[in-house]
């Protein structure tokens, strides 16, 4: 019988030292089921290796990501409510890499907004101290101190006097100091309303992976917000400088329009357009202190009076011209006459090339447009389509506000009275800012509805935009002052 001999070398030393003596199989069938067995043996062995080292990379890489997570927080602190946002993001290749899945992006909305705390501005510390604590509930402990926080709030407390303003932030800076966050006073501001623009057309560009590419394809925004509406887009045609930002991503640079209309958001309008019909002498008295009001069904009984102000400035009490008690004569094409003069008021003055709204400058628009926030709502409230939204809005429009307000209720039961009954004004309103006054064909595709933007479906929050701008890169020297936010001028 001969012997297949086996010599085993341990790893340190170079002779053999042991000899392990096999018996040679007798027949060939077994000595080629060996064979198999060993060959078997050691694809399993190699197989097993494979998914391991593939294993060890994808939880490497994983790992390596989980532990350069950052933080950040924004507090948008709007007219309606005050919405926190929590972002979770890395660096790869020294740059930011922005996730805005469930996995690394939260928000919390409440009510009312800052603005509501104008004669009680300790009372916002209480919403803003809520917050905090959600936010602190998706940022690991060890992480605070390095995550910046910061409250940014717009058109609500825009309208608000500097001093009242300035009462309220000091209020919600004592919170945020004491959240355990990175924070600086100045990191709790009123922001202006090109800012907000700006922000807006960032987050969509973004989304759109326009930004960095040419400026001429970039994706215009019109926002519909609750105190006010902005505008912005690249034009193809010269913008005074007043209307004009400039901001670098990449090493693209950006010249944009921008622009917001203050008092022209939705809430804001609404309560304007009753000093307007008073004023207009187109509405129908129907006794001392009654107006009817064509933007809303009839049937439905005002919850309080109406105070209209003189200046647009809610903070400014004393001088509104009148509590009214309001008909509702739900009538779409009366409404819309009366929003249009409203938007239009002032345009005689115009000092520009092109005035569409007051006597504000504004270039044709150009390219593409997305219609975010409240054109999104009232849009899907209706359940326009997509591609002919605006002009379905119109037959869509005069349905809603010639119904009665009993038949709208149990048409629609699961929508609140404060919202349902304002689908009629909204619906003329955005006919007569986006077609009558600025200009949008009724059957132009260009323009689009949307609240998410992508393949991703980010959405189309301006303070997303506001922390790409804002976050800092590992190589930056970020002294927790505003940086020229990658290529603000």
């Amino acid at each position: 019988m001969d012997a297949l001999k086996v010599q085993i070398l341990p790893d340190n030393q170079s002779s053999p030292s042991s000899t392990y003596m096999l018996t040679k199989p007798k027949s060939k069938k077994a000595t080629k089921s060996i064979i198999m067995l060993i060959v078997a043996s050691l694809a399993i062995t190699l197989g097993l290796l494979f998914v391991f080292s593939s294993n060890s990379v994808l939880f490497s890489g994983s790992f390596i990501r989980r532990s350069s997570l950052r933080y950040s927080v924004i507090i948008d602190a709007g007219s309606s409510g005050t919405r926190i946002h929590v972002f979770g993001y890395w660096f790869e290749s020294g740059k930011p890499v922005f996730d805005f899945g469930e996995e690394h992006y939260a928000s919390l909305k409440l009510s009312p907004g800052l603005s509501a705390y104008a004669d009680n501005p300790e009372g916002a510390s209480v919403s803003v101290t809520k917050l905090v604590e959600f936010a602190k509930g998706r940022v690991p402990k060890r992480m605070l101190k390095k995550s910046d926080i910061r409250l940014m709030a717009t058109a609500g407390m825009r309208l608000l006097e500097v001093p009242v303003q300035e009462q309220i932030l000091d209020v919600t800076r004592i919170v945020l100091r004491s959240s355990g966050f990175k924070f600086h006073d100045e990191w709790a501001s009123v922001i202006s309303g090109s800012d907000e623009g700006i922000y807006a057309w960032v987050v969509a560009n973004h989304a759109l992976r326009s930004l960095g590419g040419d400026p001429l394809q970039t994706t215009g925004i019109v926002e519909l917000g609750g105190a006010s509406a902005q505008v912005t887009f690249v034009p193809s045609e010269h913008v005074p400088p007043e209307f004009s930002r400039t901001i670098s991503y990449g090493n693209v640079s950006y010249t944009i329009y921008s622009h917001s209309f203050l008092d022209f958001g939705q809430d804001a309008a609404k309560d304007k357009l009753l000093e307007s019909l008073q004023n207009s002498g187109t509405t129908v008295s129907t006794g001392d202190g009654i107006v009817e009001d064509p933007c809303t069904p009839k049937g439905y009984i005002q919850g309080r009076s109406y105070h209209f102000y003189s200046s647009g400035f809610l903070a400014e009490e004393s001088k509104f011209k009148a509590s009214l008690q309001v008909q509702a004569a739900g009538d779409f094409s009366k409404c819309r006459s009366a929003t249009l003069a409203m938007l239009q008021e002032g345009k005689e003055n115009c000092a520009y090339k092109h005035c569409s709204i007051g006597s504000t400058f504004t270039p044709n628009l150009q390219g593409s447009f997305l219609a975010t926030e409240n054109f999104y709502h009232t849009s899907k409230f209706f359940g326009l389509e997509e591609k002919n939204w605006l002009s379905e809005m119109i037959p869509a429009g005069k349905n809603f506000c010639g119904e009665e307000w009993s038949k709208l209720k149990e048409k629609y039961p699961t929508t609140k009275d404060k919202y349902l009954h304002r689908y009629c004004f909204s619906s003329a309103y955005i006919i007569s800012m986006l077609h009558d006054s600025l200009g949008v064909a009724l059957d132009d595709e260009r323009i689009k509805y949307a609240s998410k933007a992508g393949g991703e479906d980010i959405p189309l929050d301006w303070a997303l935009g506001a922390f790409i701008l804002n976050t800092d890169t590992p190589t930056s020297d970020y002294d927790g002052k505003s940086r020229k936010m990658l290529g603000f001028k």
